[in-house]
């Protein structure tokens, strides 16, 4: 019979945070985490070993919101049988979310219970600081911190000037460190947020180094990799699921599949975190419902004529804002269609366009 101290340190191994009570169960029942969905089932670990799982009939019904199944990162109550059974989803610390690819305006999880968020982009064709942005208003609705990557530094000679561009453009919005993921020394820095009891999850584009990273902080070669495409650096999908790995450390890593397509889920925010500062410069326009184009007393176009406003980020700015009203109103459209009330989320809905206008 495991004592208390063993069970906490078999689950520490699963990034089970030891200030969290274990909730009661019942004898036959054993706690685990998601560690790999597959069509055919979940893959779950209980800190001693991985097992397959069927999920409960209730998470298979068709009309349930995909958020309240079973994701990798989970920690789930299981009951024994064959297979054994997933009977229920324990509160989440944290949930990284995105617009499901599609019309269907839904959500789809990538990862739940994580502490941090590897953002990885090549130092090469793959760089593009709008989608880090991007990437970071999903995680600012996470309960995540995020963590820029810049990868393949030692194959770029522009290492240096894209570091300190995006740490500009960026603020205080996000650590940027860049790395040769080949290299253990290289990645020496990012254990900081990979030791023991915590959980990260990468995410990034297909052949930004995922998998590469993922190998140099087991220590081996367990995930597959492949070259990228010369015409704008981008892999093919060698990571085919999410998949939850503990390493040396005693951190748990979740190594993702390329996103091709990164949606918002309607319920970000936009006058909060990376772009609070916008926030506050239309708060200070002469007129409260300044478009931002030609009015007089205008502080946003005063700060791009004088550069102290960035142009890029102001115009990604007013395509993730009109994206996120046209979200959230579809999400609340869908819902009166369903008869189902209007959608109750933190989306900004309508009051971004009356705030910032449609520049």
């Amino acid at each position: 019979m495991q004592t208390a101290s063993d069970t906490a340190a078999r689950l520490a191994r699963i990034g089970w945070r030891p200030a969290v009570p274990v909730p009661a169960l019942e004898p036959a029942q054993r706690l685990a985490r998601v560690v790999a969905q597959h069509r055919a089932g979940y893959e779950l670990h209980d800190g001693d070993a991985p097992f397959n799982a069927q999920p409960a009939a209730r998470f298979l019904r068709r009309d349930i919101d995909p958020v309240d199944r079973p994701a990798v990162g989970d920690f789930v109550i299981v009951a024994p049988g064959q297979p054994p059974t997933i009977e229920a989803i324990l509160p989440r610390s944290s949930e990284f979310k995105r617009g499901a690819a599609g019309e269907s305006h839904r959500r789809q999880v990538i990862a739940a219970n994580i502490d941090t968020v590897f953002v990885l982009m090549g130092l090469d064709g793959d760089f593009n600081p709008a989608r880090i942005e991007r990437y970071l208003l999903l995680i600012e609705d996470s309960g995540a911190q995020a963590v820029v990557v810049l990868t393949k530094a030692d194959r770029s000679d522009a290492a240096a000037d894209a570091l300190v561009q995006l740490r500009e453009r960026l603020g205080d919005a996000a650590r940027v460190l860049a790395i040769n993921a080949k290299s253990a020394e290289s990645v020496a820095p990012l254990l900081a947020w990979l030791g023991p009891g915590s959980s990260t999850v990468l995410v990034g584009s297909s052949g930004a180094g995922k998998s590469t990273l993922t190998n140099t902080l087991l220590g081996e070669l367990r995930q597959a990799t492949g070259a990228v495409r010369e015409r704008d650096s981008r892999g093919r999908h060698t990571t085919t699921h999410r998949a939850l790995l503990m390493l040396p450390s005693g951190g748990c890593l979740i190594d993702t599949p390329g996103m091709r397509e990164l949606k918002l889920t309607g319920s970000e925010e936009l006058d909060e975190g990376q772009f609070a500062d916008i926030d506050a410069l239309a708060r200070s326009c002469r007129f409260g419902d300044c478009a931002h184009q030609s009015e007089p007393g205008c502080a946003v176009r005063a700060a791009l004529e004088d550069g102290s406003l960035d142009g890029d980020r102001w115009r990604n700015f007013c395509k993730l804002r009109d994206e996120l009203v046209a979200t959230a109103d579809a999400l609340e459209a869908q819902m009166r269609r369903k008869g189902e009330g209007k959608v109750l989320t933190k989306a900004l809905n309508r009051r971004l366009a009356e705030k910032y206008g449609r520049g």
